[in-house]
């Protein structure tokens, strides 16, 4: 039997230091820096792999997991079948016990609820202030630096290090060097 930590943070900006703590009396951790919207997690992944029956899977917070309720219920059911439980320590839920399964399943659609009201409350907020003409969204910045990039770009710098150097994605650049070579 062996205790198994998972923590994430969604940006790399964020730091995994709380939860590492949280998770040092674990014998092995995985840990990652990715969104939890994303399907491919690879550490998730691997620790999902990894686990064995008897062992118990540990996380701080019940959205450092999942995505959703099906998604929790998903990975739930998928470590009862390895016969692995999972404890979410905010929470003192242990799958282990009946209990502990009733409450992952009931915070899951509780957790899931609250992501949509705030969502919806979200999109009415911008809508009403598109009303009033006071949202006008993200300004593009990578389109302010196209000027810059142009002749980075025709000096042959690599895209990467023009991305660096402009502090914008390489993408951006992309789409830059994509719109200069379609005018020529």
């Amino acid at each position: 039997m062996a205790e198994i930590g998972y923590a994430r943070v969604s940006t790399t900006g964020q730091s995994l230091d709380a939860q590492l703590k949280a998770l040092m009396c674990c014998d092995k951790v995985f840990q990652e820096k990715v969104s939890g919207a994303k399907d491919d997690r690879p550490q998730l992944q691997l620790m999902l792999e990894f686990v064995r029956e008897g062992d118990i899977v540990i996380v701080t917070k019940l959205d450092r997991l999942a995505r959703n309720t099906r998604h929790l219920l998903e990975i739930a059911e998928f470590l009862v079948k390895k016969q692995v439980s999972l404890q979410i320590q905010n929470l003192g839920i242990d799958t282990a016990t009946p209990t502990g399964k009733l409450m992952l399943t009931m915070v899951g659609a509780i957790a899931t609820f609250e992501r949509e009201l705030m969502l919806e409350r979200q999109a009415e907020g911008i809508a009403l202030a598109k009303q009033r003409g006071k949202y006008k969204g993200r300004k593009p910045t990578a389109i302010t630096k196209a000027k810059e990039a142009a002749p980075l770009l025709a000096e042959g710098m690599p895209k990467p290090e023009v991305a660096k150097r402009l502090n914008i994605s390489l993408s951006s650049v992309q789409r830059i060097a994509k719109q200069l070579t379609s005018k020529d």
